[in-house]
């Protein structure tokens, strides 16, 4: 017992701690979501970070000193991103011809992700800084802080906000689609796709990848046009309010 203990606080101190902690729980949630036939609810990423948060309560072990590990898997996410590339270059003839309905429908997307949102807490009577951090909420959220940090939002809030969306949507976009017959005939797989990146952004990419090629492909497609369209026209259109 006493060598565990001396086991566990040198590993709760070191960046070992945790990459090992995020490589281990992910497997195993992963490794659940499979189990249960990729429910949406059984999201892997979802129950990775309730039980990372768990963990971390628990065991005492404070945020920066989890994050020196997991900085290493954090680092990966940029090539992940990049990667969604390759699905859409294979359909680069498909994109070709319909580029503009896909800018079109990206606009008109991200206004209404956005403009619903600032909507709903000026009903509720959210405080103005809290407002202004929601805009950003269907961009991934690496953008959404620098959006927020641009326009007077709180950068932390707006990471927190686009990663609840993210789950929101991965979680509820199978059952939405269906309510609404949208079919799952090749046409009906990319409007899913492109909806779920324009809504819910790189976790919602990752979930519809997960489900069918095509309806990954233009979620990752949405994602990017969602990004930059959303980091031009959101502090421009704040700047001119």
């Amino acid at each position: 017992m006493p060598k565990f203990v001396e086991l566990w606080v040198y590993l709760s101190a070191t960046p070992l701690f945790g990459l090992t902690a995020t490589l281990v729980v992910y497997v195993m949630a992963h490794a659940a979501y499979l189990g249960l036939r990729q429910a949406a609810w059984a999201n892997p990423v979802l129950w990775s970070v309730v039980t990372l948060a768990s963990l971390l309560t628990v065991t005492g072990v404070d945020y920066p000193t989890f994050f020196s590990g997991a900085q290493f898997i954090h680092f990966l996410l940029g090539p992940a991103v990049v990667a969604l590339a390759w699905p859409l270059w294979e359909r680069r003839a498909e994109l070709r011809q319909r580029w503009r309905a896909l800018l079109v429908t990206a606009i008109v997307g991200g206004a209404a992700a956005s403009g619903s949102a600032l909507a709903l807490a000026w009903l509720v009577g959210l405080p103005h800084d809290v407002m202004l951090s929601l805009a950003p909420k269907s961009v991934t959220a690496p953008v959404a802080m620098g959006i927020a940090d641009k326009i007077g939002g709180i950068p932390a809030l707006a990471a927190v906000f686009a990663v609840v969306t993210g789950m929101i949507g991965a979680l509820s976009g199978k059952a939405l689609f269906g309510w609404l017959h949208i079919s799952t005939e090749p046409s009906g797989w990319t409007v899913r796709g492109f909806a779920l990146g324009t809504a819910a952004h790189g976790i919602g990419a990752a979930r519809a990848l997960q489900v069918n090629a095509d309806a990954g492909a233009y979620a990752g497609l949405a994602l990017g046009l969602q990004v930059v369209l959303a980091s031009l026209l959101i502090p421009l259109i704040f700047s001119l309010l």
